[in-house]
């Protein structure tokens, strides 16, 4: 004979345990201030000896709200959507939602509008969109949707809420330091020239070397991988002793395979070349050498992106499209120091 599985406690065993009513158990885990301390505190501890667990289908029926809110996401795999997405779950839950994630080979206006479409029909109350490339900013201003939608990675101009690093400081930060460093010019190897990353920290490095009375040269472009910056690594290091002292590299995987293109190539960094990177992955304190890079607070972006679609689900958003632009920090290691100009030729 098989024995019956124990139904789990109830609302209504709370209440009758705790003395109390069955209202006064649904204020008391709804937070509602109208309720005695000490009978707060005896319906919690009566909920905590019989494990209730509240059914969240019936919460959201009673109140309206499921608590749940909605990512979308694309590039996964690489060191800044990932850290970003799981920065905002970790914000979520703090929060006490949970958190509905679509991730997307490419976000574009069809499969926008169906991951959106998807997540409404989970009864999300809001989402928030990682949209580093400036294709996907531009798909998703020309949806419409039933719920509030902020963006992470949006450039200048987004009509949309909008949580950022601000990417062109931080590229200003590593171009002023290798000048200040005495190198006479500071080469970029960029990101893919789609993303809005990409084109902020291209044009913070431009606009450190043009406040410095220095002609920018031409800028290399990677796909943010090892692979593209081992290759460009080799393309550059031909311009050793011709006038290239410094690199500054948009993102710390590209830097890995630019140092060592370069130490196969016989250029020592820093005492050569040296080399500064973007984002301080966990492993850049390891590299060979240390990389001075520029690191980003993803858990920062996560709080602010999070606060700011409850801010707009419960009406407390500033009008307009709000633009949050968080502080990047500058980390300072052995891929870089004092430089003495030797003689040589200046780039083309």
């Amino acid at each position: 004979m098989v024995s019956a599985q124990p139904r789990p406690p109830t609302m209504a065993d709370v209440a009758g345990r705790a003395g109390v009513s069955h209202q006064t158990v649904s204020r008391v885990l709804g937070d509602h201030p109208n309720v005695r301390d000490e009978t707060r505190a005896k319906v919690l501890r009566v909920v905590e000896e019989m494990g209730y667990r509240r059914n969240p289908s019936a919460r959201a029926l009673a109140t309206r709200r499921t608590r749940t809110l909605g990512a979308v996401a694309s590039d996964t795999t690489l060191y800044g959507p990932a850290s970003t997405l799981f920065a905002l779950e970790e914000a979520a839950r703090a929060r006490g939602y949970l958190v509905s994630t679509v991730s997307l080979r490419k976000l574009t206006v069809q499969t926008l509008s169906e991951a959106l479409d998807h997540l409404s029909e989970g009864g999300v109350e809001g989402v928030v969109a990682i949209a580093p490339q400036r294709s996907a900013v531009d798909a998703l201003s020309r949806l419409r949707h039933p719920f509030p939608v902020v963006t992470v990675g949006g450039g200048p101009g987004v009509d949309t809420p909008c949580v950022t690093v601000d990417n062109h400081k931080g590229a200003m930060l590593a171009t002023g330091h290798l000048l200040a460093a005495g190198h006479r010019q500071v080469w970029h190897l960029a990101g893919p020239e789609d993303w809005q990353e990409s084109a902020d920290r291209a044009a913070g490095w431009r606009a450190a070397l043009e406040a410095a009375g220095i002609e920018p040269p031409l800028v290399v472009h990677g796909d943010w991988s090892p692979l593209s910056g081992y290759r460009a690594g080799q393309e550059l290091a031909g311009w050793v002793g011709r006038g290239l002292t410094a690199v500054f590299v948009a993102n710390d995987q590209m830097a890995l395979g630019l140092l060592r293109a370069l130490r196969e190539a016989g250029v020592r960094t820093p005492q050569d070349v040296a080399v500064v990177g973007f984002d301080d992955i966990p492993e850049s304190e390891f590299f060979a050498p240390p990389l001075t890079t520029v690191r980003q607070d993803f858990t920062t972006v996560g709080k602010r992106s999070i606060a700011l679609l409850l801010d707009l689900i419960e009406g407390r958003a500033p009008a307009g499209a709000p633009r949050i632009s968080i502080e990047p920090q500058f980390v300072v290691r052995a891929s870089t120091f004092p430089h003495t100009p030797q003689s040589g030729g200046a780039p083309d």
